[in-house]
């Protein structure tokens, strides 16, 4: 199980476009947990992110091998990368579709509970920016880590006073762990 968890926090610190799939996990659990959806819903929507993560994780493990194997350049090493970053792209792509279609076809809810959505968005809106934080490249010294990691937690806690969901409030405390272990992975040089 820790190489596994390594290898995680190993693909969020080491790959942009899985820092930017944390941030869309961060804000469908804040959605998710801001307005009372169906169990088709939940299950579709965190089906799909946590699909999403995976074929991320994927690809950069067959990007790693194909670099392993390949010294110079390729043109079918190259194609087979790209085949791959595709087929995250197409996923990613089918979630936010997905996405938007549980949001239309919850109109009624979601505009029935604007008072929530505000809420969700003034409060999830620096959670968000705090996991970004956490994940960038830029390396920071390790106590304002400390700090923005807390800060998160604490707007977390707030979001769950009012949520309608525990479990999408699960899904972005996951994704703030694994925010705060990408910034701890990076003051440890990994």
């Amino acid at each position: 199980m820790i190489y596994a968890w390594n290898g995680l926090i190993h693909t969020v610190v080491h790959q942009r476009n899985m820092r930017m799939h944390i941030i869309s996990a961060v804000l469908v659990g804040l959605v998710g947990a801001g307005i009372p959806l169906g169990l088709a819903e939940k299950v579709t929507l965190i089906f799909c992110v946590l699909l999403v993560l995976f074929a991320e994780m994927l690809n950069s493990a067959l990007e790693q091998l194909v670099d392993l194997a390949i010294q110079q350049f390729d043109e079918k090493a190259r194609l087979t990368k790209d085949a791959a970053a595709g087929g995250v792209l197409v996923l990613a792509i089918g979630t936010t579709v997905i996405f938007a279609a549980v949001l239309v076809h919850n109109a009624d809810v979601v505009l029935q509970n604007l008072e929530a959505v505000q809420r969700q968005v003034m409060v999830g809106t620096p959670l968000t920016i705090c996991a970004g934080v956490l994940m960038h490249e830029k390396k920071r010294p390790w106590p304002v880590d400390v700090l923005v990691f807390a800060a998160a937690l604490g707007l977390l806690a707030i979001t769950i006073s009012w949520s309608n969901s525990l479990v999408f409030s699960s899904m972005t405390f996951g994704m703030l762990v694994v925010s705060a272990a990408a910034a701890r992975a990076r003051h440890l040089g990994k």
